[in-house]
């Protein structure tokens, strides 16, 4: 591999110099992108919708590695898709292409000869080809059932060599047709959270309080006319670090935790040897319903600076509790 050798040691601002040309050259290729859309970008995203099988995406060296992430942007938004390396396609891999299926062709310049190998038996086949390049009048584009056009005015490169600013507009023109089928999908952040059950955004998304809190016997709960002692057993039997508080009804009238605890002690005026905890419990606690996320949970705890919660039902009985040790174990904060 060819070295290079640094001659004279950049200075800080001709670095922020540099990288700011970069993204002004890429912002301006983007721009000049955005106002050229025309039908053949809607009419890519209905042939997509009404094909019913997969997009086949298909690209060599930067176009592939941009093609792998647009397909995994459409499987991850509600379009089935997966990359083809058009060399092994060449090899046996055309056979997990079925008719059915779209592909969308990625080559800047249009003229990549792995790609344009594949077009015939496509054609064949009987399979939409979408291809997106930068030269309208290339072979790819020419032979393609729909183009979109992602042209740019020039790379960011100072050489001219290394493809960026036509890379990023390859991947800009993805991300406009994943979200642009989304939302043609009515796809929604459940449906989202479904593909993506390992990751925080999943976790976020799909768990619920039901999932998290601690419920039956594991509630600490005491009627208002306990004693301050009392509660504090409970509190340390159920370790949660909070006891809930309720009427001759069951229904939840305070609550009591440790920085309540604190309070009362520094009270001069207060004996606690006599208190009842329904002289020291917070009133009118801050709550959740059960079918609410536990994202949910973490953000109000977070609004008001507390650390746990007590979840009620449509008649404001405890139904469970939960803490911020909980969101933690579940990975939601």
């Amino acid at each position: 591999m060819p070295q290079t050798t640094l001659r004279i040691a950049p200075d800080v601002d001709s670095l922020l110099a540099s990288g700011r040309r970069v993204i002004d050259i890429e912002t301006q290729a983007l721009q000049a992108m955005a106002a050229r859309l025309d039908g053949s970008f809607s009419a890519a995203c209905q042939r997509i919708l009404a094909g019913g099988g997969r997009v086949v995406a298909t690209g060599m060296g930067k176009s592939g590695h941009i093609a792998r992430k647009i397909a995994a942007t459409l499987a991850s938004t509600g379009t089935p898709a997966f990359y083809v390396h058009p060399g092994e396609a060449g090899h046996g891999d055309l056979g997990m292409i079925t008719d059915s299926d779209v592909v969308l062709a990625l080559s800047y310049s249009g003229e990549s000869d792995e790609v344009l190998m594949l077009l015939p038996v496509l054609k064949r086949q009987g399979n939409t080809v979408i291809a997106m390049t930068g030269k309208p009048q290339s072979t790819l584009a020419r032979e393609a059932d729909i183009h979109l056009d992602v042209s740019v005015p020039a790379e960011a490169c100072p050489l001219d060599l290394a493809p960026t600013s036509s890379t990023t507009a390859s991947l800009a023109m993805g991300d406009a047709l994943a979200v642009a089928l989304l939302d043609a999908r009515g796809f929604t952040a459940d449906d989202f959270a479904r593909s993506h059950p390992a990751g925080s955004l999943g976790r976020r998304l799909l768990l619920h309080i039901t999932d998290v809190m601690h419920s039956g016997d594991e509630v600490p709960s005491v009627p208002a006319s306990a004693s301050l002692s009392q509660a504090l057993m409970e509190m340390s039997h159920k370790r949660l670090g909070m006891t809930a508080v309720v009427d001759d009804d069951g229904r939840l009238v305070g609550m009591f935790t440790d920085g309540d605890l604190r309070r009362t002690l520094d009270n001069p005026a207060l004996d606690v040897r006599q208190a009842t905890i329904g002289e020291v419990m917070t009133r009118q606690p801050k709550t959740i319903d059960a079918d609410q996320l536990a994202v949910e949970a973490a953000r109000l705890m977070e609004t008001h600076k507390i650390s746990g919660l007590i979840v009620v039902d449509g008649d404001h009985r405890p139904l469970g509790a939960l803490n911020i040790h909980d969101l933690l174990r579940a990975r939601v904060v």
